[in-house]
């Protein structure tokens, strides 16, 4: 017999920090909408969530480091919105912030969700963030709420 462990999306008692980056608003701000009502729809209450304002999604790792190391919460949202434009600095800011996330991730133990966009086009921001292809800021917190319950129910087995 296989033991399956899974997490459940039942976010009622949970805790959850979300950090958002500030540049690119007009879509970080929708993303942060949809992660608001994908964990109050699944259970976790408006007053167990704290949000952390950032200048930028290169400034997102440092944020959920921090944030996951306090003890405070079952896990964390990363949300961002990085757009390639006609340099190479959406390279080097999607590509760190991605290695930073998951570093903090791995390194404390919280499970921390990259919820950072990374398009070639507003439209595709723009479709990602509440338009045809739904909200990845949602998407975000279920996983969140899945992942908490996960490590919950892990290390609850004998």
């Amino acid at each position: 017999m296989t033991d399956e462990l899974r997490g459940g999306i039942d976010g009622a008692g949970l805790k959850v920090a979300i950090a958002v980056a500030r540049f690119n608003e007009f879509i970080t701000g929708r993303l942060l909408a949809g992660a608001r009502e994908g964990l109050e729809a699944h259970g976790v209450s408006a007053d167990d969530v704290a949000v952390a304002h950032v200048p930028g999604s290169f400034e997102l790792p440092l944020t959920v480091r921090r944030l996951a190391r306090t003890g405070r919460f079952n896990a964390v949202i990363a949300i961002g919105a990085v757009i390639k434009g006609e340099t190479d600095h959406y390279d080097f800011v999607a590509g760190e912030a991605a290695k930073g996330i998951a570093s903090a991730s791995a390194d404390t133990g919280v499970p921390v969700i990259f919820a950072v966009l990374t398009t070639h086009t507003v439209e595709q921001a723009i479709n990602r963030s509440g338009g045809k292809n739904g909200n990845a800021g949602y998407t975000a917190a279920i996983s969140a709420i899945e992942m908490a319950n996960l490590l919950r129910n892990i290390e609850a087995r004998p």
